[in-house]
C-alpha cells in the first residue's frame, strides 16, 4: 500500500493548485493549463488525489462560465452607454463581480492547496 505522499495523482493535484494559484498574475493563462492538467491527470488518480482533481475541473468551468457571462454583460453595458449612459454603472457592477469571481477561485485554489498537504479530500 503506498503512503498518502506517493498517491498516484498528488504530484498532478499539487501542479494545479499552484496553476491556479499563478493564474492572476498570468490573466488565467495558467488556470486554462491547469485545468488541462487536472482532466488528463484524473484517469490514474488515487481517490484523494482524483477527489482534488474533480474538483479543480469544477471550480475552473463555474469561473469559465461566469468570465462568460461577464463577457456578454460587458458588451450589453457598451451598448447601453451609447443608449442610456447606464453602461459605465453596468461596467463597475462587473468589475465588483469580476473581482468576487477572482477572488473566490483564489480562495478555493488555496483551500484546496492546503487540504491536499493535509491529506484531505475536496
Amino acid at each position: 500500500m503506498s503512503s498518502p505522499a506517493t498517491e498516484p495523482g498528488r504530484a498532478t493535484a499539487f501542479l494545479v493548485y499552484v496553476l491556479y494559484l499563478l493564474s492572476i498574475p498570468s490573466a488565467a493563462l495558467f488556470a486554462l493549463v491547469g485545468v488541462i492538467v487536472a482532466l488528463s491527470g484524473r484517469a490514474g488518480a488515487g481517490p484523494i488525489a482524483r477527489s482534488h482533481l474533480d474538483d479543480q475541473v469544477r471550480i475552473w468551468f463555474i469561473a469559465f462560465w461566469w468570465a462568460i457571462g461577464i463577457a456578454i454583460a460587458w458588451v450589453i453595458g457598451a451598448l447601453l452607454i451609447f443608449a442610456l449612459g447606464l453602461g459605465l454603472l453596468v461596467w463597475w457592477v462587473l468589475g465588483i463581480v469580476a473581482f468576487v469571481v477572482m477572488l473566490w477561485f483564489t480562495i478555493k485554489s488555496l483551500l484546496g492547496l492546503l487540504a491536499l498537504i493535509d491529506n484531505r479530500p475536496r
